[in-house]
């Protein structure tokens, strides 16, 4: 007897939340990977050490992820629409073409960062002090490339066939190897920097071979097999259109980031300290809002494989509902733990007192993103990429990297850099909820509809 769809068919709130919780939790220990890096270092090599791991290679690193999520989710919304048509062959096209992409990435991906490391750091402005460390983390980082894109194609494939646990347990055990090979190679073996981007690269390729795996076991609908791993045209030409657009939207709201970076770094090591170890205390509230984009993509993406067009637009509106409501609860307690979580990082009193005011300067507008996370993560899986994709680079990222380059000369300071951030949201935010009315399927038979 085939087995139900709960995306399809079950309770939309409960199967979100079934759905999401893995997907949370999983973030969380993917997010342990850098975090426990730069608290092994900030508490057993120093500040500077500190800054090398969360300044510009966590901008680097974040532009190389983000990209090669986005793209991964190109193959995911087409997984998830196959999957909810219960489509075999496409199914099956799909998969080995994703992987095939994956890899052949990851390899050109790694050639080219390795080369290109030492020159792009110097570009962003990284203070002289930094750059040995920052290098050698980026050159390990860039060697093990390949481990990184393939997981998160296999894990991506896994979510939006609806298995969103499997790619949790994948994480949690590589996490507790990073941090026990971070404490091994950092503190008992003195390796510093080196010794953490080994222990992360070692840990990325047991997730990318477990994720691999399950998908080699398969399930009813679809089974992975190494000797067939090869492009496909049309299956290319799919999971580019889609995940395409949403690589150059991940890679703007990076390169923003990168430009802000910059500006950052010629305001000294505490303030680079400090922001970067900002980018690790709030990536809790970004890994709730990113995990229910995730949770609509693919339910959006299998209602739509299955024609169900109202219950489409209501787990929009449930997935909305339940964001905001996680957003306010994770915000105000970063707010009011801020002290203590900066002190897990750091000893340093300055970097502390510095980091303090930026968050509780920036907390209270993190909502306004909420609508952008969710609707953007909606009309993905309806295949609306290319509009979206603009409005988040007109929005967000050009507005960020105009305001830094025409406001902050003459207003120079930390606070005029982070006013640039709810200035953006609440502007891209609207044109979101405007196109989404407007844009979004009400009606009709809404198989091959096109942006």
């Amino acid at each position: 007897m085939e087995q139900k769809n709960q995306i399809t068919e079950g309770v939309i709130w409960k199967q979100l939340l079934f759905f999401f919780f893995p997907i949370l939790i999983g973030t969380f220990f993917q997010q342990i990977y850098n975090t426990a890096d730069s608290i092994i270092v900030g508490r057993f090599v120093g500040k500077e050490a500190l800054a090398a791991v969360s300044g510009s290679v966590n901008q680097i690193v974040n532009l190389i992820v983000e990209v090669f999520v986005g793209l991964t989710s190109g193959a995911s919304v087409i997984i998830a629409q196959f999957y909810g048509a219960k489509d075999r062959k496409n199914l099956d096209i799909t998969l080995h073409t994703s992987y095939a992409f994956a890899l052949t990435t990851g390899l050109v991906t790694g050639l080219i960062g390795v080369i290109i490391s030492s020159p792009v750091l110097r570009l962003m402005k990284t203070p002289e002090e930094l750059m040995a460390d920052s290098a050698i983390y980026l050159h390990i980082y860039f060697l093990g490339i390949i481990f990184n894109i393939t997981y998160n194609m296999g894990a991506s494939v896994l979510r939006a066939s609806g298995d969103s646990r499997r790619p949790l347990y994948v994480l949690i055990i590589s996490c507790v190897l990073n941090i026990f090979l971070d404490i091994l190679l950092v503190v008992f073996f003195g390796l510093g920097v080196r010794g953490v981007a080994i222990a992360t690269v070692t840990c990325q390729g047991i997730s990318a071979a477990l994720v691999t795996a399950f998908l080699i076991k398969g399930n009813e609908l679809f089974r992975l097999n190494l000797r067939r791993i090869r492009f496909h045209l049309v299956s290319f030409q799919a999971i580019t259109r889609i995940g395409v657009p949403a690589a150059l939207e991940a890679a703007m709201y990076t390169v923003a980031n990168i430009v802000i970076q910059v500006f950052v770094n010629e305001l000294g090591t505490d303030t680079v300290a400090a922001w970067g170890t900002l980018g690790k205390i709030d990536a809790v509230f970004w890994m709730v809002v990113n995990s229910f984009s995730i949770a609509i993509t693919t339910f959006v993406g299998q209602n739509w494989g299955a024609g169900k067009v109202k219950r489409m637009r209501k787990s929009v509106l449930v997935c909305l509902a339940m964001s905001y409501g996680a957003a306010f609860l994770v915000s105000g307690s970063l707010y009011g733990f801020a002290e203590q979580l900066y002190s897990l990082f750091t000893t340093d009193r300055t970097v502390i007192t510095i980091g303090l005011n930026m968050l509780r300067f920036l907390m209270p507008s993190y909502f306004l993103y909420v609508a952008i996370g969710i609707l953007s993560g909606a009309l993905r899986g309806a295949g609306k990429v290319l509009v979206p994709m603009i409005l988040t680079c007109g929005g967000v990222c050009f507005i960020r990297i105009v305001w830094m380059f025409g406001v902050l000369p003459r207003y120079p300071g930390i606070k005029t850099i982070m006013i640039s951030y709810p200035i953006s949201w609440g502007i891209t935010a609207i044109l979101f909820v405007i196109y989404y009315l407007n844009k979004f399927p009400k009606v009709g038979n809404i198989q091959g509809e096109t942006e």
